[in-house]
């Protein structure tokens, strides 16, 4: 209705008639001033009701639509991780010592140096070992020559006693004796030269394996003994170096099954769980649960080419159990929980959504693979739940399943991270 429409009504509603105003007795009463203010009261007060004709109790009922995101449902493999918690351990540990005694003359190596198994390390003095070498080996030429002597008389002996008779059996049988014992004195200096010489060699010292060496603890000149607590110096093997870590003693059958199947692989991150440190397999089950924490200790090998772990260095460990094929995953963040279990919101093509009752199979990162309820290909609200029931409209954004990240943590069943508003039918 247009504004000259309303002013015809109005002035017919007080039989005003066209281009003559009030009449005389309306004046009259209220006088010029009151006349106007009555009748622009009455304009608004019309022109306020004819602006909306619709009841108060209409406009009420239209629902408003609630901006979500959304995600849809994918198929694809899951892979399926157990972490622990764990730390880097040198493959082999070397503690070298000296098995002689005498003075430390050459250090042959820096200090954190790669040494190779057999490389010559260290000196000590041989002077006095060669020296009780030379003794052995004179001792052996004195003790042969005797034993040949006594050889011949028992030989001449013998003869005459089967000849003659001129040689009593008792001495026959004292020269073969002192024959013997010479013999056995020869067979002892041997092995004491064999000792001398062993000694030699381990005046000559070499890395009994191949890794890096740590601080040196003793210095050339110092006089070092077989019988010393400490060691010269410490030799770690970390190429390869292994990881001891730890999972759930009710995993330890299922890893157990699957290390059956073939070798297990194993990832190290750093301690933020941002930095991946490498890649190894799984070596062995320790032969024993510890009853204080309800784990079992597990042992990793990693090749460590890039010397990323060091000995004792914390590490978290993701242990691939298995991959789960043609898996239905959708984003964590869809999964919600009320009375009835977990159930998510599922975006329809009408722009409303419905309640969908879910089974969680696994959650992993910020994705879960649900074995009930949802297919590949159907929609479901990521973000905005709060403010959704059954049947609601909505305006959606689109967003992706992310795939997960290495910092995540494998659960089986619901995740106890994920959001907790909103239930069904509220």
């Amino acid at each position: 209705m247009s504004s000259s429409e309303r002013g015809s009504k109005l002035i017919a509603a007080f039989n005003l008639p066209k281009g003559r105003g009030l009449r005389p007795a309306m004046r009259g009463i209220l006088g010029l001033p009151g006349a106007a203010f009555l009748l622009a009261g009455l304009c608004l007060s019309w022109l306020g009701c004819a602006g909306d004709s619709r009841p108060a109790s209409a406009r009420a009922n239209v629902a408003p639509t609630v901006p979500v995101s959304v995600a849809t449902a994918e198929r694809r493999d899951m892979p399926y991780y157990l972490t622990g918690l764990g730390s880097a351990t040198a493959y082999y540990t070397v503690s070298v010592k000296s098995r002689v005694d005498g003075e430390l003359v050459t250090v042959n190596f820096t200090e954190g140096q790669h040494v190779n198994k057999g490389d010559l390390v260290a000196v000590i003095d041989t002077r006095p070992y060669q020296v009780a070498l030379d003794q052995a080996q004179a001792t052996l030429s004195k003790d042969q020559a005797i034993l040949v002597d006594a050889k011949r008389n028992y030989e001449r002996y013998k003869q005459l006693l089967d000849d003659s008779g001129a040689m009593s059996q008792q001495q026959v049988d004292t020269q073969q004796a002192l024959v013997k014992q010479y013999d056995g004195a020869i067979r002892n200096d041997q092995a004491m030269i064999d000792s001398a010489k062993l000694n030699l060699v381990y005046c000559h010292i070499t890395a009994p394996v191949s890794g890096r060496v740590g601080l040196r603890l003793v210095d050339p000149g110092n006089i070092i003994h077989a019988n010393d607590a400490n060691a010269m110096f410490v030799i770690t093997q970390l190429e390869p170096i292994a990881v001891l870590f730890t999972i759930p003693e009710d995993n330890l059958q299922a890893v157990s099954k699957q290390m059956a199947k073939g070798k297990l692989t194993v990832e190290a991150y750093s301690r933020d769980n941002q930095t991946k440190l490498g890649t190894g397999t799984l070596l062995t089950i320790d032969n024993q649960i510890d009853q204080t924490t309800g784990t079992g200790r597990l042992k990793a090998v990693f090749d460590n080419k890039d010397n990323a772990l060091w000995p004792n260095q914390f590490v978290n460990v993701r242990l691939l159990l298995e991959i789960r094929k043609n898996s239905t995953v959708i984003p964590a963040a869809a999964i919600q929980r009320g009375p009835q279990g977990t159930y998510v919101f599922v975006a329809k093509t009408d722009q409303t959504v419905d309640v969908r009752p879910v089974t969680v199979g696994f959650t992993q990162e910020n994705v879960s693979a649900i074995t009930n309820g949802i297919s590949p290909g159907e929609v479901v609200v990521t973000d905005g739940q709060d403010k959704l029931q059954a049947g609601s409209k909505i305006e959606t954004r689109q967003s992706s399943i992310n795939s997960p990240q290495p910092a995540g943590q494998v659960t089986s069943g619901p995740t106890p991270n994920a959001p907790r508003t909103g239930t069904p039918g509220q």
